[in-house]
């Protein structure tokens, strides 16, 4: 490409340039952006002209001396380290393939079918299998539990005494000589109380008073109160004696009254467990079998409906003869020994219920298990999932690593497409090894979650691939967004569903969700892209339901009942894209710290001069912030007529000279009449390194005060490896004067680190910072010299190669200059001298 015809012939223009441009095209012919020979500077007056190749200027401007060793070690070694990093590289993305593989479980046949989905053609068993038949096996757990009868305690101490109570009770009512004067309790006891009211009370005192009278007559041989009590004793003794047995076989029986069947909820016909204290329990899963059954019981039961006491009544002569009035006194008097015990009844039950196997339904390999057209409901994905279960558990450890192998495969192949695509497009992401691992890890993440989410009932995959999407389009671009998009979605919809249809859906939604993000305004503008990515995952959903399910070849209400899954998975997925949207706006700040990445929402915070740095830099050097406000202005202007990122380099022309607050003095727009000559104390070489110093030390403040990177690469690159012109040449005339000096004007020595501008801003910045600073040396600013100005110092970079690696073309380079030129001239205008006003 042809060098001179960045110079015009206009007639404003003088002939400077043109004459330049004519020596550069006698002297080489042609000069190219990219160039590898050695680079001819001329000296100050133009006797020298150093040739150097770019590996040695490279090394003299990063300061590093010749080591000494052969070029052949040299060359060895640079190959070892290319082929380090390569290899760290291909590990890299070999650790993200396995750990895709392992995330989607590439092992493993897929599950495809999700609740709503529509079955087509019906969905047959692959593999035999059974299901268990939940209502069946309810059934048999209420059954067995049922069986299981309530589980009581028996106490006999609660039986004790009561032998003692009878006797002095009996003895009570012998000792009374009439109804009247029996006490109350005693009449109790044994039923010679009377209930009953008005003229029927009448009868109930006269038979009360025939009972105790007949007592009385059967105890005749007991003497009254103050008689031979020896003889009385005996007697009430030896029916005492008679009692004792019938106590004895109702406590090992035990004993309940109507209070305690109500209390727990039995009648006399329940059957109960009874056990005694200390006695072990047999094991749950046999008490519904236990031969220690009994029926729930009263006292009142036990006496007058079971043979138990016959025997013991044979034995007891005496006492048989007031066996009615006895029956009522233990009947009052005895009281329930039984206790529930509902802890162990619970526990019973339930091991009975474990203990009931699950009922199986059996399946045949080719059973129809959901119909053709019908829409798989909530049954029909249990059984789905059940064969699903089943074939997994089926494969062999061949079968599985023979899968695993294949999708690993297969991983490896969308890998390479993708890395020669970073390799070509985004050298930067690839040859830094925290970028590609932030990339690689975020799209593991995305896919592990996508798959995760992707079941029922979220159904939610839509979530982590426009998220992961979205992020790369603002950390990098929309290309390597939407490429990355697409192999995530691909991946995920492969390893759950392998539908066709869902996988364009989803692909859609991603692409609706990078193409507006070509720049972040604000968090509106992402909350914004969500809505546009839903209402396209609505739209592409319905149309892709409604061409497979082909609803309208019906009537009407089968059509919407075909319908009506589609619309709301559709609308499910929409929303999932909407709450992507809110989710990756709440993130930009991670997104941006994470990979390193500025924002136009963070790029107009820091645009604020309350800002703590450019707050010192006003204070401390008000020159040098003059001159970066009025280089933001002009270099915005330049960036935005080539398609570049205005906002970006006005926020880092604010900040690009911030080093020199460190040093004002020794800069010129900081320097007072008293600060002219602190240079001409110097040494070349010495001004020179605090010239460049003040990269360095912008650097230092830039990252003590939290700057991102990407402003830190403005103040670095914004000088490149340009020389310091002044002082080089100053060393020039030193050097020719002092014979044995020649070496002090050594070119390395006077030229910025670098590195070169390695972007378009960066290179349009470079050129506003030279033309804003050189255009405040002209007497006369019109427009004329600001235009050869401006064309001479293009051209010195461009020669100098200053925009190799910029991706500068030399048409946007034109474009900038001419925008600089408009500007300038708008900045230093000329205005009307008005005549001076008289009195």
């Amino acid at each position: 490409m042809n060098v001179p015809f960045l110079t015009r012939s206009k007639p404003t223009r003088s002939g400077t340039t043109a004459s330049r441009s004519a020596s550069a095209r006698t002297s080489s012919g042609k000069a190219s952006v990219t160039r590898s020979g050695s680079r001819h500077a001329g000296g100050a007056n133009g006797k020298k002209s150093p040739s150097r190749s770019r590996s040695s200027s490279s090394k003299g401007r990063n300061g590093r001396s010749s080591s000494g060793k052969p070029a052949a070690t040299e060359s060895w070694r640079d190959t070892l380290l290319t082929r380090r990093g390569a290899a760290a590289r291909l590990a890299m993305a070999a650790v993200a393939c396995f750990a895709v593989v392992a995330a989607v479980r590439g092992w493993e046949p897929t599950q495809r079918t999700r609740l709503g989905d529509f079955a087509g053609d019906g969905i047959a068993a692959r593999v035999p299998f059974e299901v268990e038949d939940t209502a069946q096996t309810q059934s048999r757990k209420l059954t067995a539990r049922a069986a299981i009868p309530p589980i009581f305690q028996n106490d006999p101490g609660k039986l004790s005494g009561l032998d003692a109570l009878f006797r002095r009770q009996l003895n009570t009512l012998a000792s009374s000589e009439s109804w009247d004067q029996a006490p109350a309790p005693a009449r109790a006891a044994f039923g010679l109380t009377v209930a009953e009211t008005g003229d029927n009370r009448v009868a109930a005192e006269d038979a009360a008073r025939n009972r105790f009278r007949f007592i009385r007559s059967v105890l005749s041989g007991l003497p009254a109160e103050g008689d031979d009590r020896p003889a009385a004793a005996e007697r009430l003794d030896a029916l005492t004696g008679q009692l004792r047995p019938l106590l004895a076989a109702l406590a090992e029986i035990g004993t309940l009254n109507d209070e305690a069947l109500r209390a727990n909820d039995l009648t006399e016909d329940d059957l109960i467990l009874v056990f005694n204290p200390g006695e072990p329990l047999p094991p749950p899963e046999s008490l519904s079998e236990t031969d220690v059954q009994a029926k729930t019981h009263t006292t009142n039961w036990l006496l007058t409906q079971t043979d138990n006491f016959d025997t013991h009544w044979d034995a007891a002569p005496a006492l048989s003869a007031l066996r009615a009035q006895v029956e009522r006194w233990l009947i009052r008097s005895v009281p329930p020994s039984l206790t529930a015990d509902p802890v162990a009844t619970e526990r019973a039950r339930v091991a009975a219920e474990e203990a009931v196997p699950a009922a199986k339904t059996q399946f045949v390999r080719g059973q129809i298990l959901v119909p053709p057209g019908e829409v798989i409901d909530g049954n029909a994905a249990d059984l789905l999932a059940e064969e699903h279960a089943a074939l997994v558990a089926l494969a062999g450890p061949e079968t599985r690593i023979t899968r695993a192998a294949v999708v690993a495969g297969v991983l490896i192949v969308i890998a390479g497409l993708i890395g020669a695509f970073l390799k070509r497009n985004e050298p930067r992401l690839m040859s830094e090894p925290g970028r590609l691992a932030s990339y690689l890890g975020l799209v593991v993440t995305a896919v592990a979650l996508g798959r995760w989410l992707s079941f029922d009932p979220w159904r939610a995959e839509a979530v982590p691939v426009l998220a992961c999407a979205m992020t790369f389009a603002v950390a990098y671009n929309q290309w390597l967004a939407g490429l990355t998009g697409l192999a995530v979605s691909a991946v995920v919809v492969f390893s759950t569903t392998a539908d066709l249809g869902h996988l364009f859906v989803l692909s859609s939604a991603a692409a609706a969700a990078v193409l507006p993000l070509s720049r972040v305004p604000s968090r509106s503008t992402v909350i914004g892209v969500g809505f546009f990515a839903a209402a396209v995952y609505l739209v592409v959903s319905l149309c892709v339901g409604l061409i497979e399910r082909q609803p309208l070849v019906g009537d009407w209400s089968e059509a919407l009942v075909v319908t009506q899954p589609v619309l709301m998975n559709g609308l499910r997925g929409a929303g999932w894209c909407l709450l992507a949207g809110y989710f990756v706006a709440g993130s930009l700040p991670f997104i941006e710290r994470s990979f390193g990445v500025v924002t136009d929402i963070s790029l107009l915070e820091m645009s604020d001069v309350s800002h703590p740095l450019l707050q010192e830099l006003v204070r401390r050097a008000p020159g040098t912030y003059n001159h970066s406000i009025a280089m933001a202005t002009i270099g915005e202007t330049a960036a935005d007529a080539i398609g570049a990122n205005g906002l970006l380099l006005r926020v880092a022309a604010y900040y690009h000279d911030v080093g020199k607050m460190l040093k004002p003095h020794y800069f010129i727009e900081n320097q007072t009449a008293e600060d002219r000559g602190r240079h001409d104390e110097l040494a070349p070489a010495m001004s020179t390194l605090i010239i460049i110093g003040h990269v360095r030390d912008g650097v230092d403040l830039a990252r003590q005060h939290g700057l991102p990177q990407r402003i830190i690469d403005f103040i670095e690159q914004h000088h490149g490896t340009t020389l310091v012109k002044y002082f080089y040449h100053e060393a020039g005339k030193r050097a020719e004067a002092e014979p044995g000096h020649e070496g002090d004007a050594e070119e390395s020595a006077f030229r910025y680190p670098g590195p070169k501008p390695q972007t378009r801003e960066a290179g349009v910045m470079m050129l506003a910072d030279a033309v804003e600073s050189a255009t405040r040396s002209l007497s006369e600013p019109t427009p004329g010299r600001i235009e050869n100005l401006v064309g001479s110092i293009t051209m010195d970079r461009l020669l100098d190669g200053q925009f190799d690696e910029s991706s500068l073309t030399l048409r946007e380079i034109r474009i900038v200059e001419d925008s600089l030129v408009k500007s300038l001239i708008g900045m230093h205008h000329g205005r009307i001298k008005y005549p001076d006003q008289k009195d």
